[in-house]
């Protein structure tokens, strides 16, 4: 016959005994053990790991554990509450180690996939090109219109800006940033 784990005022069943009792499958046992442990467990777990969601995580891990090698307690070796708590502190950081080890993972996937891909540098090759079909366009336009269309585009001004630098009026300005547009368009093979 079990021995009783609490009676209304009396002493409540030794941690050690309780163990033993989870060892033989005693589910009452193995609820007294839990009421008495789950908090200290908790709070080592959560020490070590510092995320609320996963210390709970860790901590129902490891009362499923107790649960399971509650026939592995030795007394002789160390309290139970010492034996718990290493199964605690051991899988917390078993759970930080696994956690370092898939970032590190990541970490090196990521910088396996950050390498040039063939895509990459075809499209660099298409950019040189670009670039100085640009360069080559901007060669066929007049001076004034070259001036016009660097300032507003290269530059990033206004209109009104372009026109206050280049002292001409607005309209002027307008008038050579339409027309060289149209010539670099046409030049580039641009469809409208």
């Amino acid at each position: 016959m079990p021995t009783p784990l609490s009676a209304p005022g009396g002493p409540a069943a030794d941690l050690g005994e309780l163990l033993t009792q989870v060892a033989a499958g005693d589910q009452d046992a193995f609820g007294a053990v839990y009421d008495r442990v789950a908090g200290p467990v908790h709070g080592l777990v959560r020490s070590v790991l510092r995320d609320p969601a996963q210390s709970e995580e860790v901590t129902q891990e490891v009362l499923v554990e107790v649960w399971r090698r509650a026939a592995s307690y030795a007394p002789e070796r160390g309290t139970a509450m010492a034996w718990i708590m290493t199964l605690a502190h051991r899988r917390a950081v078993d759970r930080v180690r696994s956690a370092q080890a898939a970032s590190d993972r990541e970490h090196r996937a990521a910088l396996l996939d950050h390498t040039p891909a063939y895509d990459e540098v075809t499209e660099q090759v298409e950019a040189s090109l670009e670039r100085e079909q640009v360069r080559r366009c901007m060669g066929g336009l007049t001076e004034r219109q070259r001036q016009s269309v660097t300032l507003a585009y290269y530059r990033g001004l206004t209109y009104r800006e372009v026109a206050e630098v280049l002292s001409l009026p607005l309209g002027t300005v307008k008038t050579r940033l339409r027309d060289g547009l149209i010539r670099l368009r046409d030049c580039l093979g641009v469809t409208a």
